[in-house]
């Protein structure tokens, strides 16, 4: 297969997961908003796990709070990107680490676009709190953070776009092509 040419696979597996990452999201939150009311808890295995419902109007750890607006161009952005970029991926782990991130970021984007106070100053709608760890997060969080885990296990492994693994004998043979040609 050719460089340029897209493979249907990875693009139906990127965008599979990040319909499942997205549904999940807000299936979740919605769950969560409707049965509890703003800063309840509900220890779901103690202290360990707990659903702690809060609005969160900034980014992770809520810094920047009331910049909503900010992020929602930034989630736009992100979206967009991974939109034009998808037709180069051919390789199932970063198929995988892409569509994670869609579907987080578009979860995210859900709630700073539709939900109070106003379009596009939307507050995140967080409930996942993790005994020791110092912030309140959500589904879309979580696999946001995961495919960037993903991203650094690609990269150090040297696995490319395309799928195959860098090595250094691959490297060494393109230097050399292009000094020749």
């Amino acid at each position: 297969m050719s460089d340029r040419k897209v493979r249907p696979a990875a693009l139906i597996l990127l965008f599979a997961i990040a319909v499942v990452v997205c549904a999940a999201d807000q299936f979740t939150k919605f769950l969560i908003t409707s049965n509890l009311v703003e800063g309840q808890q509900v220890q779901v295995l103690g202290e360990v796990l707990q659903f702690h419902y809060v609005k969160n109007s900034g980014a992770a750890f809520s810094l920047a709070s009331g910049s909503t607006w900010i992020f929602s161009a930034i989630a736009v952005g992100v979206t967009g990107f991974i939109f034009w970029y998808a037709r180069r991926i051919r390789s199932t782990g970063w198929a995988i680490l892409f569509g994670m991130l869609l579907g987080g970021t578009i979860g995210n984007l859900i709630d700073r676009l539709f939900r109070e106070p106003s379009f596009g100053l939307g507050h995140v709608v967080d409930f996942i709190q993790v005994w020791g760890f110092p912030a309140i997060f959500n589904v879309a969080d979580s696999f946001i953070v995961s495919s960037m885990g993903l991203f650094l296990i690609l990269t150090l492994r040297g696995v490319r776009l395309e799928g195959n693994q860098a090595s250094s004998g691959s490297v060494r043979e393109e230097l050399n092509s292009n000094e020749r040609g």
